[in-house]
This record gives C-alpha cells, sequence and structure tokens, in this order.
C-alpha cells in the first residue's frame, strides 16, 4: 500500500498547510483528497510536490508491504 502520512509531516515541518497548497501553488482539492485517501496520483504531482516542499520522494510516501499490519 502506497501511503502519504510522510507528507503531512513533511508540511508541518516546512511550514505549508493545505490551505496554502491550494490558494498558493494551485494543487487541486481534489489532489489533496487523494493524498488523504492514499489513492493514486501521478508522477507528476509527486514531482510538483517534492519541488513544492523542496524534499525528496521518500519525504511524501511510503511504500508499506500488505503483510505487515
Amino acid at each position: 500500500m502506497i501511503c502519504y502520512n510522510k507528507l503531512w509531516e513533511t508540511m508541518k515541518k516546512r511550514g505549508v498547510s493545505q490551505y496554502n497548497l491550494i490558494k498558493d501553488y494551485k494543487v487541486s482539492a481534489s489532489l489533496i483528497d487523494k493524498l488523504r485517501k492514499n489513492s493514486c496520483i501521478t508522477t507528476n504531482s509527486l514531482e510538483r510536490l517534492c519541488s513544492i516542499l523542496n524534499c525528496r520522494i521518500e519525504d511524501i510516501v511510503e511504500y508499506i508491504p500488505d503483510d505487515i499490519e
């Protein structure tokens, strides 16, 4: 499973809110919703988030194997 919990931590460290993403960086509310639900997003969206937050992809996304509970 792909999990975006690290994104929220990175945003907090960088002082960027969901509101900032939408209003200042024109990130769509639907993308934020997908991230909240750990749904699929494009690699372009991941790249853009990394650019906005000045971070590495590991600071945004994490893969959790199904066999770990």
